[in-house]
């Protein structure tokens, strides 16, 4: 059987995952050992900083949605049991971008689930 050498292979593999650490300090964005490790690390904190962002988007409707309803008399919470009472289906997002941008169509929904 004929040996293979794989120096070809290896450097277009080395290289590749080279192009990933532009920008990393030190030994990590050249040195293929040391960037494998910070790319595999730096990968997963990237997929859990992506759920993260959703819950944290998530907060910060709810407080300018509580901010907007005290305005208009009356807490959160109440504004939303309202909301599934009356089958009002709005989420949160749109909820938080009304009460920032068109307030009084927020306060439109706030009468219609209060009554």
């Amino acid at each position: 059987m004929v040996r293979v050498k794989k120096g070809v292979a290896a450097k277009k593999a080395h290289k590749n995952l080279l192009r990933y650490t532009k920008g990393y300090k030190w030994r990590r964005k050249n040195t293929f050992r040391a960037a494998r490790e910070a790319t595999l690390h730096a990968w997963t904190n990237a997929f859990r900083g992506r759920k993260e962002k959703k819950r944290e988007y998530r907060g910060q409707w709810q407080m300018q949605i509580n901010a907007a309803c005290r305005i208009n008399g009356t807490i959160y919470s109440k504004f939303i049991f309202g909301l599934k009472k009356h089958k009002i289906e709005l989420d949160r997002k749109v909820l938080a971008e009304l009460a920032i941008n068109h307030p009084e169509i927020f306060k439109k929904i706030v009468e219609k689930a209060m009554s």
